[in-house]
């Protein structure tokens, strides 16, 4: 369901925040979420997720009517007769100005994240991962190739940041998230539940990717765009595993470094 609000200001409260766009941590505070796009949006209304409100220029609604008619909340879009005009409310340019707030979904624990999987399982974990632009693209990988649950460290950005979600292109809908209060003891305890925990570390000597194990349960571990994986976290893995490249090559992007673990996961497991 749905209902029609024509709009030519974003003066009204219910519309605060797409005012607040730049202030992602009063969004992450209320609960809340901004999604961007055709298709992070249509996705987003295809979600589980509970949808608060969606703004767009007045031409895209017929090609959001079917979804907005579906939802089982009465749903307040917001139309503005022209996309300039939304951008000039909103403060910057936009490639298609449609966009929808969401609520942030409770957290899956970490036992749940175990009782919904199927073994072999996958996960990855992220510690101190702070770019949401690369968390976002990491989060599309992990999807992409069968992860079933995200574990994000306390020192990570929130997937649900609004530059993670628009990078994510709306697959942080379909990808369980498990906030962890202290890296460290999640990884103890998914060892002790038998979950193999691998370090995506540059630099380790002993092993690299093709030489590990991944073809039972397990989680992979990525680190930040800068100094890696926390000294603390690297402890708590079973092993550290490095991607092999010439030395004139530091790292890879965590993205591409999470694409290319999770190939060979998945290439051990014979999905590829």
């Amino acid at each position: 369901m749905f209902h029609v609000l024509h709009i030519d200001s974003l003066d009204l409260p219910a519309l605060a925040p797409y005012r607040t766009m730049k202030r992602p941590v009063e969004h992450e505070t209320q609960g809340i979420f901004v999604a961007e796009s055709e298709k992070v949006v249509r996705r987003l209304l295809e979600s589980s997720f509970d949808v608060v409100s969606v703004l767009l220029p007045t031409k895209w609604l017929p090609h959001f009517e079917p979804l907005l008619q579906a939802r089982r909340e009465d749903i307040p879009v917001y139309l503005v007769d022209k996309k300039e005009v939304l951008e000039q409310l909103i403060g910057f340019t936009m490639f298609q100005g449609i966009m929808a707030v969401g609520r942030i979904p409770a957290p899956v624990s970490l036992d749940d994240a175990l009782t919904r999987s199927a073994q072999p399982r996958l996960f990855v974990a992220v510690d101190a991962l702070a770019n949401a632009e690369n968390l976002g693209v990491l989060v599309r990988n992990c999807v992409a190739f069968g992860v079933q649950a995200l574990l994000v460290g306390e020192t990570s950005a929130s997937p649900f940041l609004r530059r993670a979600v628009r990078n994510s292109m709306g697959t942080i809908f379909q990808l369980p998230v498990v906030e962890s209060a202290n890296l460290v003891r999640t990884l103890e305890e998914l060892r002790r539940c038998g979950v193999h925990c691998v370090a995506a570390h540059p630099h380790a000597t002993n092993k690299t990717l093709a030489q590990a194990d991944l073809s039972g349960d397990c989680c992979i571990v990525m680190g930040s765009e800068s100094d890696g994986i926390s000294r603390p976290v690297l402890a708590a893995c079973d092993e550290a595993v490095a991607i092999p490249m010439p030395p004139r090559v530091d790292s890879l992007n965590v993205g591409s470094a999470t694409a290319v673990f999770l190939y060979e996961a998945n290439r051990q497991r014979e999905k590829i």
